[in-house]
């Protein structure tokens, strides 16, 4: 069987120092792996155990990251194992096929959101408008495709995503909030389309994913079956799903965790033989659900 992992990166399989949550004592903290350097300083880390596991799947399946990072950003990272042949980048606005950014894609995603949202002037403007410099460290935009911006979160007032989430939505525009970034995306814009493009040029008859943010809801709910850490947006928001496993773990132990579970489930370990059916799960055989869900408009 054709396995096609697609997987969030930060805060889900790659952690900062800040991110970590080394809470046992010293002695019994994992050995880590650096997987990123930026300004000559690292930066990003996964634990070895969580390295050879992914060294190991990317040699056994079509593992594809999956991030909201741009392409630079993407770039810096150096994962275990075979450079992925596909990437997705900008929450799917690219799709890296063996590290360029097909065209074909590109303009598929363009059209489509010229077509069914708000233009992103329009939301940049009213962020900047509305952010108070008491809290507002940097303003970005993202691939011409979507804004973000870093905020100082003790001083974030607390109804001021909310206010945001409502405008924007109006606008067909999301808004996630995730650690110190506040991102504003196009509705359209979603994980899941590029995933599935992946996966009809692969020919994957199983997808599995995991992720942490409100960003990776579409994802995990168009693939076979998904896992979420126990932290982020999604295990604060109580967000549930019957095919998505919420794992107890958090921080970088939670990463390897995930990729523990990947290593399981494309293995068979995540069916019951005797019936061809998932594991406490009424879905029969390796029908992929991401054809019935209702999933976000993809491009």
């Amino acid at each position: 069987m054709s396995v096609l992992i697609a997987s969030d990166l930060d805060r889900t399989l790659i952690y900062s120092s800040a991110a970590l949550g080394l809470t046992m004592p010293d002695a019994e903290a994992p050995r880590l792996l650096c997987v990123e350097v930026h300004e000559h300083k690292p930066l990003s880390y996964m634990t070895e155990s969580a390295a050879g596991l992914l060294n190991q799947l990317s040699a056994d399946t079509v593992f594809v990251p999956t991030t909201t990072r741009t392409r630079k950003q993407y770039q810096r990272i150096r994962l275990p194992g075979a450079a992925p042949q596909f990437a997705i980048c900008a929450n799917g606005g690219h799709l890296l096929v063996d590290g360029v950014s097909d065209r074909d894609w590109r303009d598929r995603v363009a059209a489509t959101l010229a077509d069914k949202c708000a233009p992103l002037a329009e939301i940049r403007a009213h962020l900047s408008a509305t952010a108070d410099p008491a809290w507002l460290r940097k303003e970005r935009i993202a691939e011409d495709l979507f804004a973000y911006l870093v905020v100082e979160r003790a001083l974030l007032p607390e109804d001021w995503v909310g206010e945001l989430a409502e405008w924007a939505g109006l606008r067909g525009w999301t808004v996630s909030l995730q650690g110190r970034k506040i991102y504003a995306v196009p509705k359209p814009l979603t994980k899941s389309a590029a995933v599935r493009e992946v996966a009809r040029r692969t020919g994957a008859e199983l997808i599995l994913a995991a992720g942490d943010s409100l960003l990776d809801a579409d994802l995990l709910l168009a693939a076979d079956h998904g896992w979420r850490p126990g932290h982020g947006e999604l295990a604060d928001s109580g967000w549930s799903a019957p095919h998505v496993d919420a794992l107890p773990q958090s921080g970088v132990a939670a990463g390897e965790e995930i990729l523990r579970r990947f290593h399981s489930f494309s293995n068979g370990g995540g069916f019951d033989d005797s019936s061809g059916s998932r594991s406490g799960d009424s879905i029969s055989g390796a029908a992929i659900p991401h054809q019935a869900v209702n999933a976000p408009t993809a491009p």
